[in-house]
């Protein structure tokens, strides 16, 4: 199943990829750090789902769940992270408000010529 198709959802050290349709569980994931339950954050990357569970770092292919890296962020601290990134997934909503935008200003520039 394609990854745009699904709706991720995390809680006590758990991924699940839910089917956007149904609501059926495609696949689920749990983090091996911490040992107990944490908090979790989820960035959706481009083709990269990057977790993290209170300051513990993986990485997982969005269509399967396959852990593709780890990274304990040692001497970083533990809890609640923020994640950012530049291939940070916008929504359709926003992007086809970008482009009528766009498409907006461009009409305005040629009008004007």
């Amino acid at each position: 199943m394609a990854f745009d198709d699904l709706v991720f959802v995390g809680f006590n050290s758990r991924v699940a990829a839910l089917d956007r349709e149904t609501g059926e569980t495609v696949w689920t994931w749990r983090a091996t750090q911490p040992k107990f339950g944490g908090y979790v954050t989820l960035l959706l990357d481009g083709d990269r789902l990057v977790v993290s569970v209170n300051g513990y770092m993986y990485c997982l292919d969005p269509s399967t769940g396959d852990e593709l890296w780890f990274n304990g962020t040692k001497g970083l601290g533990t809890g609640v992270a923020s994640i950012a990134s530049v291939r940070g997934q916008a929504s359709a909503l926003s992007q086809a408000a970008a482009a009528a935008q766009a498409a907006a200003a461009s009409a305005a520039a040629a009008g004007a010529s």
